[in-house]
């Protein structure tokens, strides 16, 4: 089970307050995970990374984020402790790793970059050694020597950039045209487990960022399970009124700081919102929030929470949310079998708390004020 973050804000922040200060940050959740429901793996120990974009675009420098990683624990690493507190970016990708697929070494762990581009992932895809010839067949050959590791996640960040017209852009990619490439990577590895005869679910909780943009999903291949856990939260401003201890405020409906994370960063009960399984988030440069529940083989008609079961997201380790959840649904859907729509919704109705985050969150019953494209 690992646990990922990602942020974007208007103004640069210290990486301090996201991944080493608060009291529940990303470090944190590395051995101490609120939403971890079972015990098959004790700790996220095996390596993280933190990748930021500059604070200000500089020739000489470039577009590309810069990436530090290591495989010593996140909560025991000095070095991320003293970068946390000299390094301030508006966008922030953080990663702690509990591995399932690939050997513990910094080229396993996350997130990854390919030009402008910067990739990480929690979950798992089902058997793949079974379907690694067939992704390494379906890449182009300025790719096929690019993954340098050996995990699941690089080689679906491969896949994901075969779907980019050219992936080494200088210009930022369109949003749009990100969503459809991470559509069309999880389709294709979806069409590849079905070829193969894997009968069991995989979990795509991806995120990308161009610099500009970010995309995420929550998604799990299947009808009848919960994908792994994934929250989200937008205000104002992100501050320490005490302590580790940070709030989320909002003073006005312009969205300054959005945050995607596995677990929520604060213990304020109505700071953070589930995002419904089987759902694409895509942050905006211009900082909007739409929220596009993808139609495929896997999706549901009726409320998702009520009829999925959070059986296969425990038993792999990926705790997801508490079963009877409600979440909203969307009549703005993403077509996976083909382009997708251009039509979207604002983040939906906050959901009710699983059990195991009771003291944590307790989210709102209210529909926040949609947030325009």
């Amino acid at each position: 089970m690992c646990r990922l973050l990602v942020f974007k804000g208007a103004d640069p922040i210290q990486l301090c307050h996201l991944v080493t200060r608060p009291a529940h940050s990303i470090i944190n959740q590395a051995f101490d995970s609120r939403l971890r429901l079972d015990a098959t793996r004790a700790v996220n120990g095996d390596g993280f990374g933190v990748g930021w974009y500059d604070s200000s675009p500089d020739a000489e420098l470039g577009e590309a984020p810069c990436i530090f990683t290591s495989v010593t624990p996140a909560w025991n690493n000095q070095n991320l402790q003293r970068i946390a507190e000299k390094i301030k970016s508006p966008l922030v990708f953080a990663h702690v790793r509990a591995s399932t697929v690939g050997a513990l070494s910094e080229t396993n762990c996350h997130p990854w970059r390919y030009g402008r581009l910067m990739w990480m992932h929690n979950g798992q895809i089902s058997d793949f050694p079974r379907i690694k010839r067939k992704v390494l067949a379906s890449l182009p050959e300025q790719l096929f020597l690019f993954p340098q590791g050996h995990t699941d996640s690089e080689f679906a960040f491969a896949v994901f950039l075969s779907h980019l017209d050219d992936p080494l852009q200088k210009e930022p990619f369109s949003y749009k045209a990100l969503q459809r490439a991470m559509l069309a990577t999880i389709r294709d590895f979806n069409r590849w487990s079905r070829d193969a005869g894997i009968s069991s679910p995989s979990l795509m909780n991806f995120c990308v960022t161009d610099g500009q943009s970010v995309i995420c999903t929550r998604y799990v291949s299947s009808k009848e399970d919960q994908a792994a856990s994934l929250y989200f939260s937008s205000g104002t401003s992100f501050y320490e009124h005490a302590p580790g201890a940070y709030r989320m405020v909002k003073t006005d409906r312009r969205e300054k700081i959005i945050v995607v994370a596995s677990e929520p960063l604060t213990f304020e009960k109505a700071d953070w919102m589930e995002i419904p399984t089987n759902t694409l988030v895509c942050i905006t440069p211009k900082m909007n929030v739409l929220q596009l529940p993808i139609l495929d083989e896997y999706h549901t008609e009726h409320d998702q929470q009520l009829v999925r079961s959070p059986t296969f997201a425990l038993r792999t380790g990926y705790p997801p949310s508490m079963s009877g959840a409600t979440t909203s649904s969307s009549n703005h859907t993403l077509q996976i079998s083909s382009s997708p729509s251009s039509s979207s919704s604002a983040v939906g109705q906050p959901s009710a708390t699983m059990a195991a985050l009771q003291n944590i969150v307790n989210l709102p019953d209210t529909k926040p004020d949609p947030i325009s494209v």
